[in-house]
């Protein structure tokens, strides 16, 4: 009986110590909710009382700042300069309602309505990483205080801020700030600024749907989508986009949308005659803010930091691209354009850039056909499935290769090899490797040497639908930028060794300290093996000897593109490089045309381009 009641007493002992110890776990657990929740609310609660946000009025004037650019060595370059009228505040009430809503609905559609931020965006945008989750409060918030870095800190304070100021102003009066200070491309801050800058036209009622759909799409990335900048085709890209979210949205129905078309011939070339630059100098600026930019730094954050932008042109490298390209071009047909982009092999800096004088379209940035100067990626592409360059190949007068025919007169010697294709100008046996490697493997080669995987968002070495590897892979017809063939040949330069070509060195404060820097990044091209990958880009380099004055030994590739089914040529190139630089250098026109030089013979990139790659390599 006893023993009986011991055990009862015992079971009761464990059952209190069970409910002891589930007390004290439930008591941690609120502990750890309550901090949980109460001090990111602590925290946000003190962020809110300490927090304010600047009028639009202090930031315009914190933004009326010119931004030095300078040369490799710290010498000036040339100064971005605010124009004079972009400063102009326009009351909520003077901007267009199609503006407003073009704005509302590509930039925050929940903007009305929501609490200063869209939880669903930030969700989104931490989920997928895809967008940065920020609506037009936010947006007003990171460019009123210039701090734009992607920290939890920075993040944090947005959400403080974009609260309070929710709860303190109206929502005319946040879009009112926000469309104030925001950049809408060309130096301009505000809706009367950009429209002045691209339409020519006051800032009024009489503002159609498709140039608000234009002026909206220019808000994320002005730098880029300029069509002076990044082409027609690029900017009407983002156009259409934003057309659209109008639609979408219900801000445009039926005719009205049906009648809505991309401005591009209204939109007017950039007016340079207040900056005082050359349209040489205007390319090298626009690419420079728009790899900026990319980096994080748009013109806004560098105005408001007092920052200095240190790239990587070199002052004599610019100075001979400029005088080559002008004494060159001199005595040519008035139509020829050229373009140059030197780059440094070993780190991709750019040191020198010249897209031509002749207008607001950059050639050293637009894409062209690349023509048979596209071989040596065929032939890398060859090198490491085992080929050797010595290896005897065919040289037909025709040759089908994915369903079209091509036909080139006999260039190579009786005893043809894909080194004596190269040296004498062959077209079919590279024709005929391609055939044998297959387009994928050809467009593999070039992609791994450097050129990019996407122009402004399309896809390179593609058809139309940016996914078929066409025939025109084989003889070089889908279109290259200098900028990117240059740095592709400085990958052969590199001994196999890829880098990525940049105009941006580093960016620094009022006391010279560095705020960011470039980070390098060497990758072996064509083999997980640096070995391997210099033997391939050796043996390219031996396929394109050159000489320059004074003996010095340098590689050279020239080559042309064909006039639709015509012999003639409508684009001519000239790359090559020594160990130091790698240039790239394309003579053509404004538009697809047969061209032939000032003595009648037709465009030859052993002429004109050659000539000057060899003036500017020489000096």
């Amino acid at each position: 009986m006893e023993s009986s009641t011991d055990e009862e007493s015992a079971v009761e002992d464990r059952r209190i110590e069970r409910r002891r110890r589930w007390r004290r776990v439930r008591r941690v657990a609120y502990c750890v909710g309550g901090a949980a929740v109460g001090l990111p609310l602590i925290a946000f609660w003190i962020a809110y009382l300490l927090l304010d946000v600047r009028s639009p009025q202090a930031v315009l004037d914190s933004l009326s700042k010119t931004v030095p650019l300078r040369y490799a060595d710290g010498g000036e370059l040339l100064r971005v300069v605010p124009e004079d009228g972009d400063r102009r505040f326009v009351p909520y009430d003077k901007v267009p309602e199609k503006l407003r809503a073009a704005i509302v609905a590509t930039e925050d559609p929940t903007f009305w309505d929501n609490a200063g931020f869209d939880p669903t965006g930030i969700g989104r945008a931490l989920l997928t990483g895809v967008g940065g989750g920020s609506g037009i409060t936010q947006q007003y918030i990171k460019k009123s205080t210039g701090d734009e870095d992607a920290t939890l800190g920075r993040k944090l304070q947005e959400l403080v801020l974009a609260t309070k100021i929710t709860q303190q102003q109206s929502k005319e009066r946040i879009f009112e700030s926000y469309v104030n200070i925001i950049s809408f491309g060309r130096g301009t801050f505000g809706p009367a600024a950009g429209m002045n800058a691209f339409f020519g036209r006051p800032l009024d009622d009489t503002m159609t749907w498709s140039e608000a759909a234009f002026l909206a799409g220019m808000i994320q990335s002005p730098s880029v989508h300029d069509p002076a900048v990044s082409g027609d085709a690029h900017s009407a890209k983002r156009w259409a986009y934003v057309r659209d979210k109008l639609v979408e949205r219900g801000y445009v129905h039926g005719a009205e949308a049906a009648a809505m078309t991309y401005p591009g011939a209204d939109i007017r070339p950039p007016g340079q005659t207040r900056e005082r630059l050359g349209y040489d100098e205007y390319h090298v600026k626009q690419q420079v803010l728009a790899e900026l930019e990319r980096d994080g730094f748009p013109l806004s954050r560098l105005q408001q930091g007092n920052l200095i932008v240190q790239t990587t042109l070199d002052r004599g490298a610019q100075a001979a691209a400029r005088s080559t390209l002008h004494d060159r071009l001199r005595g040519e047909p008035k139509e020829f354009r050229g373009g140059l982009v030197s780059v440094d092999p070993v780190n991709g800096a750019v040191r020198a850039y010249d897209g031509g004088d002749n207008g607001v379209r950059d050639y050293a940035g637009t894409a062209h056909p690349l023509g048979s100067a596209f071989y040596p990626f065929t032939l890398a592409g060859a090198l490491r499935t085992g080929t050797s360059p010595d290896e005897r190949v065919p040289s037909p007068e025709k040759i089908n290769f994915l369903g079209e025919d091509f036909a080139y007169p006999p260039g190579c010697p009786q005893s043809c090899t894909l080194r004596t294709a190269m040296s004498s100008g062959a077209d079919t046996p590279y024709i005929a490797l391609a055939k044998r490697l297959g387009p994928d493997a050809v467009s593999a080669a070039a992609r791994d040497a450097g050129i990019p995987a996407t122009m402004d968002g399309t896809p390179t070495l593609r058809e139309k639908d940016g996914y078929l590897i066409g025939s025109g892979i084989a003889v070089g017809r889908y279109p290259l930028r200098p900028l990117d063939v240059a740095g592709a040949y400085a990958t052969f330069a590199a001994g196999g060794m890829r880098t990525t070509p940049h105009l941006v060195d580093k960016i620094l404060d009022q006391d010279g300290d560095v705020v960011w820097q470039h980070e390098d990044s060497r990758t072996p091209a064509f083999s997980p093996d640096e070995g391997t990958s210099r033997r391939i880009a050796d043996q390219v380099t031996a396929t394109l000897p050159a000489t320059l004055p004074g003996g010095r030994a340098a590689a050279l590739r020239t080559g042309e593109f064909q006039h639709g089914s015509s012999e003639d040529t409508q684009d001519a190139w000239a790359v090559g490089y020594t160990r130091r630089l790698a240039t790239a250098v394309w003579i053509g026109s404004d538009d697809e045309r047969r061209l032939f030089e000032a003595d009648g013979r037709r465009l030859a990139g052993s002429d004109v381009p050659a000539d000057i790659w060899r003036a500017f390599m020489s000096r």
